[in-house]
């Protein structure tokens, strides 16, 4: 193995696991810290749940995921996180950035959560999600992780005893010596993470090129797209053109959407102006206790048979807001979640074997509850999202799942998605 992977949540963890495979990487993502030896891959993706857990969980949770990369043989490290850089005052992209750099006794790393390919870039330090700096954009009403700042340097100062500095957009134009140069100046002043500028994905590959000796990246999942090549280069890896291949699947699909982003509710409208089969799940029912999720799954089993279904929890804005304040963030999250899972599981008892999930939350708890540990990653449906396979899971056949970030995808995603599986 050449690069261990430590994912904050599961789509993220398809997400940069994608852009390996597209390169010709053998990846496998692995669903928590596994209790067994490495499987055979070049890269492998740890999943984990840690986002918006407390920092403390985060923290013992990654050191685990790190020591077993370490026991497999890893050269490098790569810590992923959102290209939105979901996270709070206390966490957690601070405390677990840390914690693995002491882990790995290493003085300085990066910080980079570009994603050109899909509208986020950083300039000057700040991050844009398309023309609107982040703080503007529709991460500012997020249930969990609001991002009311848009300058990275000041966000993870404030995660950190470490200090963070920048690498500049002026300095990664002139090349990867140069950006050499500056991280070695940085180093002498005392800086520990750099925040790192990338409007590009030419950007990305420089940073890559300067940064491929480092023992720690930290990074959203765009960073990645240029390490398979600097590997090759080293004689490491033997591009494999069959590395996204999947075996085929026979059932029904479903999707499941948990994710309140405006990307996410575009394309609930969108299926739903198309007058495809659609059911809501009512947070205030699930907190009256109602049989909600048995109601959905007797609801989907109704359908045409083979046609696809959606099953959403899915809100504006304003909507959103009311059900919190009514029920409590963390609580009316849970309670969706928890839902969601039990409709996933009860959905592939009944024969779905294509599974497209919306939101990093509602995927982790959905995979989990399916018993799904390992998937096999294979073609992107768009940048940032492909289909995977599980070979394992509670109902003992193979599936295919689709984990989408809520941010992610045009409003046409969801049909264009099962068009691509079939």
């Amino acid at each position: 193995m050449i690069l261990g992977i430590i994912a904050d949540d599961f789509t993220g963890a398809t997400d940069v696991a994608s852009m390996l495979v597209r390169a010709g990487m053998r990846t496998v993502q692995v669903i928590g810290v596994p209790a067994g030896p490495a499987p055979d891959a070049d890269a492998i993706v740890v999943a984990l749940k840690t986002r918006t857990v407390p920092a403390v969980d985060a923290v013992a949770e990654s050191l685990a995921a790190l020591r077993w990369l370490q026991a497999a043989g890893m050269r490098q490290c790569y810590f992923k996180y959102c290209s939105t850089f979901d996270s709070t005052p206390a966490g957690n992209i601070g405390p677990v950035t840390d914690a693995l750099m002491d882990a790995l006794g290493t003085e300085f790393t990066i910080a980079c959560p570009a994603f050109p390919e899909n509208g986020r870039t950083i300039f000057r330090g700040h991050l844009f999600v398309g023309d609107e700096l982040l703080s503007d954009s529709g991460m500012r009403h997020h249930p969990l992780t609001p991002m009311l700042d848009a300058d990275l340097v000041r966000v993870l100062q404030a995660q950190t005893a470490r200090r963070v500095g920048l690498l500049r957009f002026d300095t990664i134009a002139q090349g990867a010596d140069a950006v050499r140069t500056r991280m070695t100046a940085l180093r002498r002043e005392s800086v520990a993470i750099a925040i790192a500028d990338a409007t590009t994905n030419d950007d990305l590959r420089t940073l890559s090129a300067a940064c491929a000796d480092l023992p720690l990246l930290t990074a959203g999942s765009g960073l990645a797209l240029g390490l398979p090549a600097i590997y090759a280069e080293r004689g490491w890896l033997t591009p494999n053109v069959h590395a996204g291949e999947l075996d085929p699947v026979r059932g029904g699909s479903a999707v499941l959407s948990g994710s309140c982003s405006l990307a996410t509710n575009a394309q609930v409208q969108r299926w739903r102006e198309a007058c495809r089969p659609a059911i809501a799940i009512d947070p205030r029912a699930l907190a009256r206790g109602e049989p909600v999720a048995e109601g959905a799954i007797a609801w989907a089993r109704s359908q045409t048979p083979g046609e696809a279904v959606l099953v959403y929890a899915t809100a504006a804005a304003q909507e959103l807001q009311a059900v919190q304040s009514e029920l409590g963030a963390m609580h009316a999250g849970a309670l969706v979640e928890a839902c969601l899972a039990q409709i996933a599981r009860g959905l592939v008892a009944h024969g779905v074997r294509r599974l497209l999930i919306a939101g990093g939350e509602t995927s982790g708890a959905a995979v989990q509850a399916l018993g799904v540990t390992q998937l096999r990653i294979g073609a992107l449906i768009c940048p940032g999202v492909p289909w995977t396979q599980a070979d394992n899971s509670f109902a003992g056949e193979r599936l295919h799942l689709a984990l989408k970030s809520g941010n992610f995808g045009g409003p046409d995603f969801f049909i264009e998605a099962l068009h691509a599986s079939t």
